[in-house]
């Protein structure tokens, strides 16, 4: 189900609705799936998760954090809060990937081809990721948060992939 955009939404993301009191269907069951994920995030300033699917079937997830082996921002602090860096910016000063990195090098690592898949994330990408998304032949994008980044949605409205920001109904 459909349900009207909001005025700042950029025209080129749809917005899906699920009434939450049935069986989820496929997206909200993914999105279920991936909200655990993201609990698994070492990140002190955003907790993200990602699910990557095909043909209903997980091929591979990512959560923020730092990359394998190296202490987590838990432990060490949070260089981006310190020098009090807004959202958005100056990502190079991060010691964690992002959720979506996470799940496409998972995916890489393990030889698990994501090319027509599907990713589940709690906010739209950054531009960083999205780069990623449309180089990995990704061809859809689930995310239940909008995170205002205009030029990943101006690059995603460049490719065929399509952006659904999803929200459930509530009763």
């Amino acid at each position: 189900m459909l349900i009207e955009k909001k005025d700042s939404m950029p025209e080129s993301i749809r917005i899906l609705t699920q009434d939450i009191s049935k069986r989820p269907d496929w997206d909200e069951y993914f999105l279920r799936i991936m909200a655990v994920v993201m609990q698994r995030a070492s990140c002190l300033k955003r907790k993200v998760g990602a699910l990557i699917v095909k043909d209903n079937r997980i091929l591979a997830s990512g959560y923020n954090g730092a990359p394998a082996g190296i202490d987590h921002c838990e432990k060490v602090g949070c260089l981006r809060k310190e020098l009090n860096v807004p959202s958005g910016q100056r990502h190079e000063l991060c010691r964690g990937l992002h959720a979506e990195q996470n799940a496409i090098v998972q995916a890489a690592v393990h030889g698990i081809a994501i090319k027509g898949a599907t990713i589940y994330c709690n906010f739209l990408p950054c531009i960083i990721c999205t780069k990623m998304i449309i180089n990995s032949g990704i061809k859809r994008v689930v995310f239940t948060g909008y995170y205002p980044d205009d030029l990943a949605v101006k690059m995603f409205t460049e490719t065929d992939i399509e952006l659904d920001l999803y929200q459930p109904e509530k009763k």
